[in-house]
């Protein structure tokens, strides 16, 4: 795979006719070149969630293995659109199995179960999707304490160090952050 190729120029047209393809015989080639299109702007999305250059190759591959089932499960209209959310997805679902008890009280916020169906892949995705709307809503402080914390795993002395905010301020961003996620959350699942 090239990780470098200049997958901005990736037509539209061209994408459509390899899905096509690929769904009408199966032919792995077919989803391969459509896949390899895309394949940096992947790479950097999970390089972006990860941060890690071999944890983040390791996710292209695996985007690419869910890639091979999934494409044939949902309607897709705009490959290069859908194929970021299921990266995006992928990585933060990377990021949540790392740790789970750290993310009991997270997890409460978007209230996961556990898979079963396709259903509820896609409900769990939405989710994530939604979560991340949210996240990225709140005031800067908040979003980067509570990003760190949850997805990137960091104590609060990390996060101090790190960001140069006081220990309480952190406690209270993360708190106050977390607060607001369940609202922004609780007033999504209310408008659908």
């Amino acid at each position: 795979m090239n990780w470098f190729k200049n997958s901005s120029k990736s037509d539209p047209v061209e994408d459509a006719e390899l899905l096509k393809r690929y769904l009408k015989t199966g032919d792995l080639s077919a989803l391969g070149e459509l896949f390899d299109g895309h394949s940096t702007m992947v790479y950097y999305v999970c390089l972006k969630y990860l941060q890690d250059s071999e944890k983040s190759k390791d996710a292209v591959m695996g985007i690419f293995e869910e890639l091979i089932v999934k494409v044939k499960k949902q309607e897709i209209r705009q490959f290069a659109s859908w194929l970021y959310v299921l990266s995006r997805n992928y990585c933060l679902m990377q990021l949540r199995s790392k740790k789970h008890v750290q993310y009991v009280d997270f997890e409460s916020i978007v209230e996961f179960t556990p898979l079963m169906h396709q259903d509820e892949q896609e409900n769990k995705e939405g989710k994530l999707t939604q979560l991340e709307l949210c996240l990225e809503k709140l005031p800067e402080k908040q979003k980067r304490s509570v990003d760190l914390f949850f997805l990137r795993e960091k104590c609060y002395k990390e996060i101090v160090d790190f960001t140069g905010y006081r220990l309480n301020d952190v406690k209270s961003y993360i708190q106050n952050g977390k607060r607001n996620l369940k609202i922004c959350m609780d007033k999504n699942r209310g408008e659908e």
